[in-house]
């Protein structure tokens, strides 16, 4: 991990007028900006800073990973910094990687609700923000409800592209499995408030009702985005429904998954009565590592690698070469499971 070694001259502001004036799409090309001519290159080395919610999880241990090896490739002074979940420590780093004259912010942030600030303190000090992963707002607390005019550029992944494919091999693994839709339920758990997570979960719902052209009945179920969390909230879920025989589980990210899996196997339910598709595959594969039944059937390949590698050249595009944000990017994802994985590249540490 890099930290700045020189000063470097500062980037203009990639202001609200540049932020705001993108336009969200979904096919990664990039989007017209007001004030785009307003950003200019940096000449000579430069910084940037990489602020992680969750920087211990392998998800992103792999995006920080990838974010380095493109920074040396480039030539980047490039910072990481773990937030934890931390919203108030997300401000407090922004403010420090600004003292420290970063160039750019990359930021995935604990709580969308700092995202105001965030994009304050960018625009104050004129460095150039771009997200990863999850959303924010530049005018409110709540991306979900934030016009797409007004939400930061983002790297990461297609929530509708991914919560598709979830929903489309839960749908292949319930028909195969030829349970009756009654004496079954749907589980989609996920923390409420991250504008992502909705994108998939959503889509994982219409993709499955599409593909398994049965009624089951769905059951959300909030969680905090952690094994735990999700094992906590979906054992009271099995609890509260106790004629359930089958269950299908979908969620915002594997760890969702693999909780929701836990409980129900704890509560014993057998695997062959779970159906679980995951996002991310890093937790799904370990499962599959053991080479015991799970209730785990599939998982969607995310590599972080990508994303943090991505983030890092679309900063250095706009930094270097004048080149615009575009509003999204999106990094390329793959259906894995017990016999795939390994061949597909999964780290499973």
């Amino acid at each position: 991990m890099h930290t700045p070694r020189h000063r470097l001259a500062p980037v203009a502001a990639l202001g609200l007028t540049a932020v705001l004036g993108l336009t969200a799409c979904s096919t990664g090309q990039t989007a017209s900006a007001s004030g785009d001519g307003d950003v200019k290159k940096v000449d000579g080395k430069i910084s940037l800073t990489y602020l992680q919610k969750q920087g211990d999880q392998e998800y992103f241990v792999g995006e920080a990973a990838g974010a380095k090896a493109k920074a040396a490739e480039l030539g980047i002074d490039l910072k990481v910094v773990n937030l934890g979940n931390d919203a108030n420590k997300t401000v407090s780093e922004v403010q420090s990687a600004i003292a420290q004259k970063s160039n750019g912010l990359i930021v995935v942030v604990p709580d969308p609700a700092v995202g105001p600030q965030v994009v304050q303190a960018a625009r104050d000090a004129k460095v150039a923000l771009l997200t990863s992963d999850d959303q924010i707002c530049t005018t409110g607390p709540d991306p979900a409800a934030c016009a797409k005019s007004d939400l930061v550029p983002r790297i990461g992944f297609s929530g509708e592209q991914m919560g598709g494919e979830v929903g489309k091999r839960a749908a292949e693994e319930f028909k195969k499995a030829a349970w009756n839709p009654a004496e079954t339920r749907t589980i989609s758990a996920w923390k409420q408030d991250v504008t992502v997570c909705g994108d998939r979960v959503k889509a994982a719902k219409a993709a499955f009702a599409t593909g398994s052209g049965a009624a089951v009945q769905n059951i959300d179920v909030a969680t905090d985005n952690t094994p735990t969390g999700a094992q906590d909230k979906v054992a009271a879920t099995i609890t509260a429904n106790p004629g359930v025989k089958h269950w299908v589980v979908w969620g915002c990210n594997d760890e969702n998954v693999q909780g929701a899996v836990t409980a129900l196997q704890n509560a014993g339910v057998g695997p062959d009565d779970i159906d679980g598709v995951g996002l991310g595959a890093y937790l799904a594969c370990k499962d599959w590592k053991s080479g015991k039944p799970s209730g785990m059937k599939a998982a969607l390949f995310i590599n972080g690698k990508d994303v943090g590698a991505l983030a890092v050249q679309t900063a250095y595009d706009r930094l270097k070469n004048g080149k615009a944000f575009p509003a999204e990017a999106f990094a390329p994802t793959r259906m894995v499971d017990a016999a795939t994985w390994q061949a597909a590249g999964v780290n499973c540490s």
